[in-house]
């Protein structure tokens, strides 16, 4: 347990220091420290389970049409609504980061007509980022401050040991098919680690994959079928974004829903 809240609080830790850093970049480096925030929520499963379940039923497409608010009279200013609950909240900051990151909106129009300022991209990118940025930032602080805080596990002490009348271990029968199962799927983690390695991607989505796959095949090894499935639906979204297919996805994919099915 102790293992998975110091795992959890250092991929929380790193998402935050993404957004500090998207906040405090130079403008020209905007679009890059985006899409560090979205590599560190698919690499965090809790950040990732967060969002898949916020964003499960997020209409996004109504909620544009009415946080993206039009001027209003001559000299009236477009501007950006965040939605009021926190949900919708999240769910709207992360789709639309991702269509910033798709360059299906382009973020330089987007802040000169919703976040115009002096005329300068430099002062409209950090009113977006004192809002938006900051705003996710600090709700998910809000909803992970339990494990944000959690103190420095101390020692435990030595305590005395009661005599314990001496009686032999019953043999541990092993589960012969579950290990050839876990085995097989590990196999696979490791055949596409290789069809990553040598894909056309960039050396960063390379790395963010390949960290995804160590802590997959950790997760398998370990049996916990609830990190197993936000893994790979962390995996699946990178496949996505990054249209990397390899030839043992779709076997891999189909091994992991059998194994889990048997946990």
């Amino acid at each position: 347990m102790v293992k998975k809240v110091e795992i959890t609080k250092t991929q929380l830790t790193d998402f935050l220091d993404k957004c500090e850093e998207a906040k405090n970049c130079k403008f020209i480096m905007a679009t890059t420290k985006i899409k560090d925030i979205l590599k560190a929520i698919v690499n965090s499963a809790d950040l990732y389970e967060l969002f898949n379940t916020v964003a499960a039923n997020f209409d996004y497409i109504a909620a544009k049409q009415k946080c993206f608010v039009e001027a209003e009279g001559m000299y009236g200013n477009c501007k950006l609504v965040l939605p009021d609950t926190i949900g919708d909240r999240l769910a709207f900051i992360f789709c639309l980061l991702v269509e910033f990151d798709r360059n299906d909106i382009n973020f330089n129009a987007f802040l000169q007509k919703y976040y115009p300022s002096d005329g300068s991209y430099y002062a409209s990118y950090h009113l977006f980022c004192d809002e938006v940025i900051g705003s996710l930032e600090a709700i998910i602080c809000d909803i992970f401050q339990d494990v944000l805080e959690e103190p420095q596990q101390a020692l435990p002490q030595p305590q005395p040991t009661a005599q314990i009348p001496y009686a032999p271990a019953q043999p541990v029968v092993p589960d012969m098919n579950m290990a050839a199962q876990i085995n097989t799927v590990c196999m696979l983690i490791e055949s596409e680690k290789e069809n990553l390695e040598t894909s056309t991607l960039s050396d960063e989505d390379k790395e963010a994959a390949y960290s995804m796959l160590v802590s997959l095949a950790d997760a398998v090894r370990a049996g916990d079928a609830k990190l197993i499935k936000s893994l790979t639906c962390g995996y699946n979204y990178l496949v996505m974004q990054t249209v990397f297919v390899s030839d043992t996805l779709a076997v891999l994919f189909e091994a992991l829903g059998d194994y889990i099915s048997k946990l």
